[in-house]
């Protein structure tokens, strides 16, 4: 039985912040997957929790032995009202979880849903670090490659490209079109 078998995904609560914090500061300190220069607090966590939350959108753990070991949600892409069925979505494993199912199963149920809350693209924004595990992950699941920015980032002493991919979930409940391009 593989760990993504064993594995619990479930809405984050607030008592699961801690571990959320700890996984992502990881990823701020070490390496180049995030652009975040200095861990957020738990707090911070917090209002993000709040504010996805009141917007309706997913924000999940995984959890394994009663152990939050990854999570993942999905936040507003971009800020300006027509981006409102748009969203990037961030997938973050504990240190020696990788390779083990976690983040497909994280990615599936948070795909889902967003497809739920009417999201119509999701996007990735995925560091361009040399390995591919991120961009499999996303291909597996149904990403597209959608372009990339060439040297945006700048952290460790080092340049970074960040790759955009992006996967369609469905038309919105409000949309006003079928799928074909028509009008209802």
């Amino acid at each position: 039985m593989t760990a993504a078998e064993e594995s619990v995904v479930r809405p984050a609560v607030a008592a699961d912040l801690d571990a959320v914090a700890e996984i992502y500061a990881h990823y701020v300190l070490h390496t180049v997957a995030t652009f975040e220069e200095s861990p957020p607090a738990v707090a911070a966590w917090d209002r993000r929790l709040d504010d996805l939350a009141a917007r309706g959108l997913p924000f999940l753990v995984a959890e394994v032995s009663g152990e939050v070991v990854g999570y993942a949600y999905a936040a507003p892409w971009r800020p300006k009202p027509a981006y409102r069925h748009t969203v990037e979505d961030s997938v973050y494993l504990a240190p020696g979880r990788t390779g083990q199912g976690l983040g497909g199963a994280l990615l599936r149920r948070l795909s889902a849903g967003c497809a739920r809350a009417g999201v119509r693209q999701l996007i990735a924004v995925i560091a361009d670090t040399g390995g591919d595990a991120s961009v499999a992950l996303h291909r597996r699941l149904g990403f597209t490659e959608a372009g990339r920015l060439t040297a945006v980032g700048y952290k460790h002493g080092r340049w970074i490209d960040t790759l955009l991919m992006q996967r369609t979930l469905g038309d919105p409940p409000d949309s006003g079109r079928h799928p074909d391009g028509g009008h209802r």
